[in-house]
């Protein structure tokens, strides 16, 4: 854990994370990781479902260690009314709150943005869900596999005339997360230039957030009428980009789009007859002889070994890398020196986790502490923060309230 303690941007911001699984939660990472207290509340007995996906470990996911970092973890159940008044007077002592429950849930338990506003009316609202909390879809639920399908991204991620491909990640889930921790930063900037220091609602929807990401997908549509279509390793109409196979079995991926960098390429590849071709003299010509230009890559490439053809990339200055699966990254140099990895202690042992992004040179992120038990700081929020008395305290451990 990172023991040097310099001032973060959101210091002294306190955010309430009613959210579980992982768009909500990844939001809360990224503010706590950059100094906002963050509180935690989660279902007493069980808590989030992720402390117990994936690869466990003494009883724990390993991924909970990274992706509740730095959050004061409380349990309150919502299903009872005392729980929710709990989560109630916690939001009335809040900055922010940062749900991902199905819409309309919030509200059902009394704790929907209008009720919040009327006794803090600054409180800054986040929402996550599948399709946003308007719209015809509203009520659909929205796990992130189905809503990268209806955002587009499974459209155009794959191989011709073969099913849309899926990455072993939740990306739906992570993108929505990073743009509500940026939709909750820019309400905080406004609510600190409104006289009145009001609040707002940040409505984040899972699809939007893929749909976001889209690129040129809709004004090509709109305007020429073209359809973007999988593409395997390639880019629609950037050319050259791929990914090429060496003869050690390795493959690396080569940008050599750029028109001096696509001269570069060739005449390291010893093609001056393609470096010099008018046909290839930029992008539009290239992207019509697409196949001549991939082939004659490819067959550079599966005459040397992986390090041989990426030595000679760098010696031409033409983008060029292989791909890292995890070992390689923990292993590279580079990584290491740009302190991607931050060391922290679960249970007596060490644990790597990754550090997040952007670096601040003057007022950097860090890991303080890995994810904590369930209820791990219900006495110092519920008796510190609300100032339960002790008799309370016990009575809503006993009846199951947190």
């Amino acid at each position: 854990m990172n023991s040097e303690k310099r001032p973060r941007p959101l210091d002294g911001v306190r955010v309430l994370e009613v959210g579980q699984l992982l768009a909500g939660p990844f939001a809360g990472s990224v503010l706590a990781y950059f100094g906002a207290e963050v509180i935690k509340v989660e279902p007493p007995g069980t808590g989030d479902p992720i402390r117990k996906w994936r690869i466990m470990k003494n009883g724990n996911a390993l991924w909970w260690s990274s992706l509740a970092r730095n959050k004061k973890c409380i349990t309150a159940n919502l299903r009872t009314e005392e729980g929710r008044a709990l989560v109630r007077q916690l939001a009335e002592k809040s900055d922010i709150i940062i749900e991902n429950f199905k819409p309309g849930t919030m509200e059902k338990w009394g704790l929907g943005p209008e009720d919040m506003h009327r006794k803090n009316p600054g409180l800054i609202y986040g929402r996550i869900s599948g399709y946003g909390q308007s719209g015809p879809y509203a009520s659909r639920p929205g796990f992130a596999s189905v809503c990268e399908g209806v955002g587009g991204f499974r459209y155009v991620n794959g191989f011709p005339g073969q099913p849309p491909v899926r990455p072993n990640l939740s990306i739906g889930d992570t993108l929505a997360g990073l743009h509500t921790a940026l939709g909750v930063l820019l309400a905080w900037i406004q609510r600190s230039r409104d006289p009145e220091n009001r609040g707002q609602v940040v409505d984040t929807a899972i699809y939007e957030a893929v749909f976001n990401l889209l690129e040129g997908v809709i004004p090509e549509y709109s305007g020429a009428g073209v359809v973007r279509e999988p593409s395997g390793s390639t880019l629609t109409g950037i050319v050259p980009t791929n990914t090429y196979r060496c003869s050690d079995g390795k493959y690396v991926i080569i940008g050599g789009n750029g028109d001096s960098i696509f001269k570069r390429l060739m005449q390291k590849m010893g093609r001056a007859d393609l470096a010099d071709d008018p046909r290839m003299a930029d992008n539009a010509g290239r992207v019509k002889h697409e196949q001549e230009l991939d082939e004659a890559i490819l067959a550079w490439t599966n005459s040397r070994s992986s390090h041989e053809v990426l030595a000679a990339l760098e010696q031409a200055n033409v983008p060029g890398g292989p791909i890292y699966s995890v070992v390689d990254m923990v292993k590279d140099p580079h990584f290491q020196a740009r302190g991607l990895f931050e060391q922290v202690e679960v249970d007596g042992e060490p644990l790597s986790i990754p550090a997040m992004i952007p670096f601040l040179s003057d007022t950097p992120g860090r890991t303080d502490w890995p994810g904590p038990a369930i209820g791990a700081h219900n006495e110092e929020i519920y008796r510190g923060v609300l100032g339960l008395g002790a008799e309370d305290y016990r009575r809503l451990r006993q009846e199951g309230v947190i």
